[in-house]
C-alpha cells in the first residue's frame, strides 16, 4: 500500500480523484522489492490501460471536435507501426499486428466517439474487432464499407512533412487506402498533424498524478550517479559513469531512451564551444572538476529528460568555488526567463525570441534548446529553439503552445569564473516541467545548488 499512498500526495490543484482510486485497487500485490514506486509489470500494465482508457474516452473526443476531423484512422503494420499507434495499443500489445486499423468516428451532437478495430481482433477492451476475412477478404475493402456508412466529412489521416512523429501513415498503405475508397470519398481526406501531435502532447490529470514519482525515480538514480557511490576522483572516467547509469536503469526494471552522458570542465582546459556535435572522449574525473550529466528514462509510457551539475571537492574544499554557485543562480534565472515566456497559443519561436530577448537585456548568454517530452523523450509540439538554431525553428517552431502539455526545459548560460582566471563555463540545466495553460511548474523540481561529490 505504500505507493497509492505517495501518489495521492502528489495531487496537483484541480486534478481528478479518479486515478488515486485506480491506483489503490490495483496495487494491494506490490512488494517491498519495488520500492520508490517501481512497479512490477503486471501492475505497470494494469495502470497504463486505465490511463489509456481515459485517454480514449476524454483526448480524443476534444481534439477530433478542436480540429474538425468527424474521422480518424489510425494504422500501421507489424514492426513499422505509426508512433501514435503505439500509444494506442494496451500494455500486452507491444507492437501492431499484422496490419492493424484504429477508426475513429464522432457522430456529433456530443455522442461518444465510436471506436473500431478493423482487425480479426478486439484490441483489448479499447477497440471492438469488426473484419470477417470470411466475409470480406480484402481488409482495405471493409475499411471502405464502414466509411460509406460513417458518411464522414473530413478524414484525418496521419501524414505531416514536419512532424515524424504525426508521419506515421507509410506512403504504401496510404495509397492501398485511397485506392479502396474511391475519389470521391477521397476528397475528403486531409493531414490530421494537429490531431496527431495533440494526442501525443497533451498530458492527462491521471498521468500527471504519477509523473512526479517518475521523475524522483529519475532524479535519484542521477543523484546516486554523481556522488561517491558511483565516482572516484582519479581513478572513474565519464565513460564509466556513463555505463553505471546503463548498469543501474535496468537494476531498477527500467529502460532508457538515449545512452546517457557524463562530461567535465575544469579550471585548466579551455571549454568546448557550443558545438554539440563535438563531443570529448572519455575522461577521468578529478577533484575540481564541473561534472555534466544528461540522463532520461522511461517508466508508465513516460519519459524523462534531466541535466544536472555536481562539483568535485579538493581536499580541504566543503563547497564548491563561488563563481560556479553564482553561475548555477544565472542557469536558474534563465530558466524563470523562459518559463515566463510561455502563452497558450504562442509558438515555440516566439517563445524562443522573447526569452533571448530578455536574457541578453539581463546580460545574460543564453543559449536555448527545448522541446516537449511525454510519450517520447523528444516529442511532439513546439520546439523552442536548437542548440544550432537560436533565430527559431522552421515548421516545429511554429507550432503553438496548449496547455496541459509537458516540455523539458532545456538551456545553457554562459558564465565567468573568477576562481578559474575568468573562464567562461557553459550552466547546462535541463528541467522537465508542465504547463497548465497559465504556469509553468516543475513536475518535481529543479536543481538550485550543486551536487558534491563526495555529499558533504
Amino acid at each position: 500500500m505504500i505507493y497509492p499512498l505517495r501518489l495521492f500526495s502528489l495531487l496537483l490543484p484541480g486534478t481528478m480523484l479518479l486515478s488515486g482510486t485506480v491506483f489503490l485497487s490495483i496495487f494491494p500485490g506490490a512488494g517491498l522489492a519495488h520500492a520508490q514506486g517501481v512497479l512490477p509489470m503486471k501492475e505497470r500494465a494494469a495502470v497504463m490501460d486505465a490511463w489509456l482508457e481515459e485517454r480514449l474516452n476524454t483526448v480524443v473526443p476534444e481534439l477530433m471536435r478542436r480540429e474538425g476531423f468527424d474521422v480518424w484512422m489510425v494504422a500501421a503494420r507489424e514492426y513499422n507501426e505509426d508512433p501514435v499507434i503505439e500509444t494506442m495499443l494496451p500494455a500486452t500489445w507491444l507492437a501492431a499486428r499484422r496490419r492493424t486499423v484504429l477508426l475513429f468516428h464522432d457522430p456529433g451532437s456530443d455522442a461518444p466517439v465510436e471506436r473500431l478495430a478493423v482487425s480479426r481482433y478486439d484490441i483489448g477492451t479499447m477497440f471492438r474487432g469488426v473484419w470477417d476475412p470470411d466475409t470480406q477478404p480484402d481488409q482495405w475493402a471493409r475499411v471502405a464499407e464502414i466509411l460509406r456508412e460513417w458518411n464522414p466529412k473530413a478524414i484525418g489521416i496521419n501524414v505531416s512533412e514536419t512532424f515524424g512523429l504525426a508521419d506515421g501513415l507509410t506512403s504504401s498503405e496510404h495509397a492501398l487506402f485511397l485506392d479502396a475508397i474511391g475519389p470521391e470519398m477521397s476528397s475528403r481526406v486531409a493531414g490530421a498533424e494537429r490531431l496527431a501531435v495533440g494526442w501525443l502532447e497533451t498530458r492527462t490529470p491521471s498521468e500527471m498524478l504519477a509523473y512526479p514519482t517518475v521523475m524522483r525515480i529519475a532524479r535519484g538514480i542521477i543523484e546516486e550517479g554523481l556522488s561517491e557511490l558511483a565516482i572516484t576522483p582519479g581513478v572513474t572516467t565519464t565513460d564509466d559513469v556513463q555505463w553505471w547509469y546503463r548498469d543501474r536503469i535496468r537494476d531498477r526494471g527500467l529502460v532508457t531512451w538515449f545512452h546517457p552522458s557524463v562530461d567535465v570542465q575544469r579550471a585548466d582546459d579551455h571549454a568546448r564551444d557550443n558545438d554539440f556535435s563535438a563531443r570529448e572522449g572519455s575522461q577521468v574525473i578529478l577533484p575540481g572538476d564541473l561534472v555534466h550529466m544528461d540522463f532520461g528514462i522511461t517508466y508508465l509510457g513516460l519519459n524523462t529528460d534531466t541535466q544536472m551539475l555536481a562539483y568535485v571537492l579538493k581536499p580541504g574544499e566543503t563547497g564548491a568555488p563561488k563563481g560556479l554557485v553564482d553561475g548555477l543562480a544565472v542557469g536558474n534565472r534563465l530558466q524563470d526567463i523562459l518559463t515566463g515566456a510561455f502563452k497558450t497559443g504562442k509558438s515555440g519561436n516566439a517563445i524562443l525570441a522573447d526569452a533571448l530577448a530578455q536574457a541578453r537585456e539581463e546580460g545574460i548568454a543564453a543559449t536555448i534548446y527545448t522541446h516537449p517530452i511525454g510519450f517520447h523523450g523528444h516529442a511532439a509540439g513546439p520546439t523552442i529553439g536548437l542548440w544550432d538554431a537560436q533565430q527559431g525553428v522552421p515548421g516545429k517552431g511554429d507550432y503553438p503552445l496548449y496547455p496541459n502539455t509537458a516540455h523539458s526545459i532545456e538551456l545553457n548560460a554562459a558564465v565567468q569564473v573568477p576562481e578559474w582566471d575568468g573562464k567562461m563555463v557553459r550552466i547546462m540545466l535541463e528541467e522537465d516541467a508542465f504547463f497548465d495553460g497559465d504556469t509553468v511548474r516543475y513536475i518535481d523540481s529543479r536543481q538550485e545548488e550543486l551536487l558534491l561529490i563526495p555529499r558533504q
